[in-house]
């Protein structure tokens, strides 16, 4: 989405808002333990993008509560920013936390083949190779 140094700061101003309205006007069990990592306003107020993050397992559950709630919550959201235009919103569940933990993961399983000595093609160097000049 398009920004500029305006948007960027109603979307800090909409982003401290709507996680107030998350964390404690909703009342959908559904919608506990989630966490709102950024948002994103139009230039011209009349969009939003809220990225949601959760538990991998719970993706589903909470897109289905947050549609449910889009409207109360874009109607409390319009009260509390006081805007000409309340945006309409459109949730993302956000998925980098789950890529982090994923090439975490994949760093700490490092393969015992990358502790082995190569040469330069990229072959393991063997361990006899200094007995093997003829003598």
């Amino acid at each position: 989405m398009k920004q500029n140094s305006n948007s960027r700061r109603m979307g800090e101003l909409a982003r401290e808002k709507l996680g107030y309205i998350l964390l404690f006007e909703m009342s959908d069990p559904a919608l506990r333990l989630i966490t709102l990592t950024g948002v994103e306003v139009s230039m011209d107020k009349s969009m939003m993008r809220a990225y949601i993050s959760c538990e991998k397992s719970r993706y589903h559950k909470v897109s289905q509560a947050l549609e449910r709630a889009k409207g109360r919550i874009r109607s409390k959201l319009g009260h509390s920013l006081g805007w000409r235009v309340t945006p309409d919103i459109v949730f993302v569940i956000d998925t980098t936390t789950d890529e982090a933990e994923r090439i975490a993961q994949a760093l700490e399983d490092v393969p015992p083949t990358l502790s082995v000595e190569k040469d330069e093609f990229g072959y393991p160097i063997a361990a006899e190779e200094d007995g093997a000049d003829g003598e």
